[in-house]
């Protein structure tokens, strides 16, 4: 009998299925896993030592780049962390503002996810599917801070700027004819508001689409249905969150069971699985994205009713307009402090959460009393995740771990920090 040897391999760091830089060590026998040994630490940038060396508002830029797929979010806990401890409470029209944008990152985030989970496992066309709908919100970004990705567009106090009403638009080049042009400008002519209100309108289709390619597609369920099966109680004791604990069949999601901001004044449901599959998790992932649809819907209505201050009147912490500051010496003091060396924030610890696309996005955070932060940690969702990878790969087949770090939605920014 010739004598069989486990195999060492290295999957990754520079896999294109590793989503990011993940090193997985896996021990095979032939092509099942025996133990799988992710290896973090790759892309370490200290996120949260950086933010304790600098004022409180020059640190909101570093959040969107956690998880890089989910920018306004991250934005989103760390500003909550802040204004907790400042006390202080955004305006009505700040918090849907907020809730909106919110939404619109979870669509985009699982856009992304679904378009490289489908890549990874063998269905090229859904990618092409879902980065069409990707460009339009990400268009949205643009529009409201200037910025495709990393918005910086949530203020402790407030948001940066009002919404706009105009939209960028495509304009004529060797590539596109003024006829194309005026056809890709139709719904631009408007505010941000009629373009995303179109945007709602057809979107359910388009989800509508991908489920037409994927749901009941045999070699998708081969590959999705009964792989990285996780119970609900073990699913808990793992510290899983988001899509990841609902599609074990947890009803858990934050924005229902801890209301922040207005999600008590807006309805929506909560997508949950029933085995605790791969395939669960992107059905639950499918239904969220509906989801978020209907609750931007809502905000767009209230948004166009209610018009209002969109930031605190409080110079010491939102700095005042262009036009103050050039005409008034105490704003443009206000400006000079504010932009060289923040301000201070009373003494205290808090932690804010919220049910980012992935999961429970978490920013613990403590205060000295002075203008920067004395300890910063964040709570990502796919640190918890990735450790159970073990776990979920033993004793299937080498091309199940790309579908179980699919299934996950890893991001790599928001793991090594």
């Amino acid at each position: 009998m010739p004598e069989i040897k486990n195999l060492t391999l290295n999957f990754g760091p520079q896999h294109p299925a590793a989503h990011g830089v993940l090193r997985l060590v896996l021990e095979m026998d032939g092509e099942v896993i025996e133990r799988a040994d992710p290896h973090i630490g790759l892309l370490h940038r200290g996120t949260e030592k950086l933010a304790e060396s600098k004022p409180y508002n020059q640190s909101i830029g570093y959040m969107d780049r956690l998880d890089y797929v989910s920018m306004m979010c991250n934005e989103h806990g760390y500003v909550m962390a802040i204004e907790k401890l400042l006390g202080i409470e955004p305006p009505l029209r700040a918090q849907y503002i907020r809730v909106m944008f919110d939404e619109i990152t979870r669509i985009l985030n699982h856009l992304m996810w679904l378009g490289a989970h489908g890549l990874d496992i063998g269905a090229m066309t859904v990618f092409l599917y879902a980065f069409r709908e990707r460009e339009d919100l990400i268009d949205c970004y643009e529009a409201v801070s200037g910025s495709r990705m990393h918005a910086t567009y949530y203020r402790p106090g407030g948001v940066y700027r009002d919404l706009p009403d105009a939209m960028p638009r495509y304009q004529a080049s060797k590539w596109h004819s003024d006829v194309e042009v005026a056809a890709m400008n139709e719904t631009r002519q408007g505010s941000l508001l009629d373009f995303l209100e179109d945007f709602t309108g057809r979107f359910p289709a388009c989800v509508d689409e991908y489920e037409t390619l994927l749901t009941d597609n045999r070699i998708w369920k081969q590959r999705t249905v009964g792989i990285g099966v996780v119970s609900p109680e073990r699913a808990m004791q793992l510290g899983f969150s988001g899509p990841m604990l609902r599609g074990s069949g947890v009803e858990w999601d934050l924005r229902k069971k801890q209301p922040y901001e207005v999600y008590d004044r807006v309805r929506f449901d909560i997508p949950v699985g029933v085995n605790g599959d791969c395939y669960d998790r992107y059905l639950v992932r499918m239904e969220e994205m509906r989801q978020s649809n209907h609750i931007v819907r809502q905000c767009i209505e209230w948004l166009r009713a209610n018009p209002g201050p969109v930031a605190i009147d409080d110079h010491k912490i939102i700095p005042p307009t262009r036009e103050e500051m050039k005409e008034d010496m105490e704003s443009l003091i206000h400006h000079f402090k504010l932009f060289t060396e923040g301000y201070c924030v009373p003494e205290g610890e808090v932690y804010a959460a919220l049910e980012h696309p992935k999961g429970e996005f978490g920013v613990y955070m403590i205060s000295d009393g002075a203008n920067k932060p004395y300890r910063v940690k964040v709570r990502a969702p796919g640190f918890a995740h990735l450790a159970s990878m073990n776990e979920m790969v033993q004793g299937h087949m080498l091309a199940d771990v790309v579908a179980v770090i699919g299934t996950q939605d890893i991001v790599f920014g928001e793991i090594d920090r």
